[in-house]
């Protein structure tokens, strides 16, 4: 179940309906982890055994950028790949009225040039470790708030613990399984990330929103980055990196993925999954269709407005497509039937053992009763605290601060997971950013979120007569932004190295405002923790061992946004009655140019149109198991060589929350041959050219 909108970056993997149990991989289905990898099976079908060393190169080579993407190091010297789109924010936010960095592109000729992206963090995993008998001996015997403040302690205690109080080490325990395991992922925390190059906006999104999550497409949706150390030098990697592949990839060839997929599903109970269909799902297209329309308005009124819109347009444009799809992978009653039937079964097999019963009751009816507990207090929760709360940039600051000021006076087992040891850098990067910010787009999403707090909880609740009192959304979001010093990182930083008393006496009507909301906001997110997310961890995980015993590390878990690997071939795929070719090329991306938005190529395409092989494969598809966040993570052929980057999921695959496809569901990729091609014959990249070795 969703207790929170999490936006799609590339869709998932479902086509129609999947028939097996939730619990079992079949074909090339599976988002494993590293220290369970199925290599054997691997093997047997392929002919190919990655072995440990292979795989800790793929480990080591691979990055998790936190803010929902996925990249790779490519060169010895700390050069980074991913997806121009997972350097969206950072392109705007070095933008400005008179230099627009993602319309325009960019390339840094010499290393002084290569700039630093005021909030991009990258993690490199270095270490797992099971700590599943610490986790069960601290929560042995407990129940309720009981459960919750117990599991929160122990997992903030060995996070804490791992990162030894080093900043530059990120630990996360993550729970596999659904709580049958529990690993402490260790991290090295690069803070220094600066931007090397990108192309045009026009080539990286080319076909835009009409083209996203479809196939064939035609994107060099690609952008360099590159690591620093703490010594302000390009972090040297000469003993993790891939190489780049000498040839594309054919039909058939074998390739992995390393990435960080998002949240899945598909261990999800029925009681969950219906309410995802009946109600977070629909409510969330609403939410998103509305605030769309929003920015496309802003976006109307002029070319500034355009240019600062852009980014959260884009997002939100790309959440409502991904979440359409998923909406409708879950009204084909064979999906939920199809889990129904695995349910039940799995109910007979614990219902026939009485000495299970006893202990652990029925967990089904557990998460039904948590689900109805959450109808009861979702609008609440959705519009105070989660998906459908504020999108301000302005008053997410103004939150942080409070919170921070607030958490960072407790003991570290009992804050929330951002205020933690562990959790604090990322949450202090954030907040101290150089990023521009435009006024009349934080006052449209301020009193866009104070209209939906109106509408949603009414005119007579508590917090909306507290919040808003006799004054218009309009009046009260210019009031604040006007009013408000949080624009200026010094005054955050001020704020935030002050801590209680510096927040205590601000006047800026922004951090009074953040702590009315809170008042209300913090004890729905408790009574969320203890009566929804406690009960469904709990009888959650009392399932998966169930299903663990049988099946043991032979299943994958459900994707955590924590480093997977998935492997697959390259292969086209049937779609209403015809055939889809694996691939797509560069001389088809010109043919299908109009000239017009969204099919117009840059000016830097049709001037070197003479120049560029036509036949050079620009996309291609595999059936690699992909869902969000697996955007930018290196495809990997068998020698250990990159072959290209995923940066989408065809639309057959936007079901992958709940399961996988492996018929029509399809990894969308840029291949490397295509980037070689654009670097050296459209772009004259040569200082890059020189160090990828092409």
């Amino acid at each position: 179940m969703r207790t929170g909108l999490r936006v799609a970056v590339v869709g998932g993997c479902l086509s129609g309906f999947f028939a097996s149990t939730p619990f079992g991989a079949r074909a090339d289905e599976g988002l494993w982890t590293f220290n369970h990898f199925p290599s054997a099976k691997v093997q047997e079908t392929y002919g190919f055994e990655p072995t440990a060393q292979w795989l800790d190169h793929l480990r080591m080579a691979s990055l998790r950028l936190p803010r929902g993407c996925s990249a790779s190091f490519v060169s010895p010297a700390g050069l980074v790949q991913t997806n121009h789109h997972c350097t969206r924010d950072c392109l705007q936010q070095l933008s400005s009225p008179t230099n627009n960095l993602v319309q325009d592109g960019f390339y840094a000729a010499k290393p002084e040039d290569e700039v630093k992206c005021p909030d991009v963090e990258a993690n490199q995993l270095v270490g797992i470790t099971d700590v599943t008998p610490q986790v069960r001996e601290a929560v042995a015997g407990r129940e309720g708030q009981d459960y919750g403040r117990a599991l929160r302690e122990v997992l903030a205690k060995l996070q804490r613990d791992c990162a030894g109080g080093d900043e530059a080490i990120r630990c996360d325990v993550v729970e596999l399984y659904r709580g049958s395991v529990y690993d402490v992922y260790k991290y090295r925390r690069y803070q220094d990330v600066r931007l090397v190059f990108s192309p045009e906006e026009d080539i990286a999104f080319f076909g835009g929103d009409p083209d996203n999550f479809e196939f064939p497409r035609f994107d060099l949706d690609v952008a360099f980055l590159r690591v620093y150390d703490e010594h302000g030098a390009p972090l040297n990697t000469q003993a993790n990196y891939f190489a780049y592949a000498p040839r594309d990839a054919q039909e058939g060839d074998l390739v992995f993925t390393s990435g960080n997929p998002g949240t899945t599903e598909r261990l999800d109970t029925v009681a969950e999954l219906e309410y995802d269909r009946d109600v977070v799902l629909p409510e969330c297209l609403v939410y998103l269709a509305e605030l769309r329309g929003l920015l496309l308005q802003f976006s109307a009124e002029g070319a500034e407005h355009a240019r600062v819109a852009f980014a959260k347009l884009f997002a939100v444009e790309n959440a409502y497509k991904a979440r359409l799809g998923q909406f409708r992978a879950l009204v084909n009653p064979g999906l939920i039937d199809s889990r129904r039937r695995a349910e039940n079964e799995l109910r007979a097999k614990v219902a026939a053992d009485p000495q299970f019963q006893q202990r652990f009751g029925d967990p089904w009816a557990a998460i039904a009763q948590a689900v109805s507990h959450y109808r009861a207090v979702a609008d609440r929760m959705e519009v105070v605290e989660e998906g459908r709360g504020p999108q301000s940039d302005l008053f997410a600051y103004a939150r942080l601060l409070v919170r921070a000021a607030e958490q960072r006076q407790l003991p570290d087992i009992k804050r929330f997971q951002e205020f933690t040891d562990a959790g604090i850098p990322f949450t202090r990067q954030r907040l101290l950013a150089n990023a521009p910010i435009s006024n009349d787009l934080e006052k449209l999403l301020l009193r866009a979120w104070l209209v939906q707090l109106r509408r949603v909880l009414g005119p007579d609740d508590p917090l909306v007569r507290d919040v808003l009192g006799a004054q218009t959304a309009e009046k009260m979001a210019s009031d604040l932004v006007d009013g408000t010093r949080l624009a200026d990182p010094n005054e955050r930083k001020r704020l935030l190295m002050g801590g209680i008393e510096a927040i205590k006496n601000s006047h800026d009507p922004l951090i009074r405002f953040a702590q009315e909301v809170d008042k209300q906001a913090l004890a729905i997110r408790r009574d969320v923790e203890v009566n929804v997310e406690a009960v469904e961890r709990r009888n959650a995980g009392v399932i998966a061992q169930v299903v663990f015993a049988a099946k043991g590390t032979g299943a994958y878990p459900d994707a955590t946004f924590s480093p997977r690997v998935s492997y697959g071939t390259v292969k086209g795929y049937d779609e209403n009655g015809r055939h889809v070719r694996y691939y797509t090329t560069m001389g088809e991306a010109y043919g299908r140019a109009t000239g017009a938005e969204p099919l117009a190529l840059p000016r830097s395409w049709l001037r070197a149109r003479n120049d560029v092989d036509f036949g050079r494969k620009l996309n291609i598809v595999s059936t690699n198991d992909i869902v969000r966040g697996n955007s930018g993570s290196p495809v990997v052929n068998t020698d250990g060589q990159v072959v290209g980057m995923i940066f989408d999921g065809n639309s057959q695959s936007l079901g992958g929350d709940f399961g996988f496809d492996d018929n029509s569901n399809r990894a969308v990729w840029v291949s490397v041959g295509a980037v070689k091609e654009a670097l050296t014959k459209i772009y004259g990249t040569t200082r890059l050219n020189r160090e990828l070795g092409i």
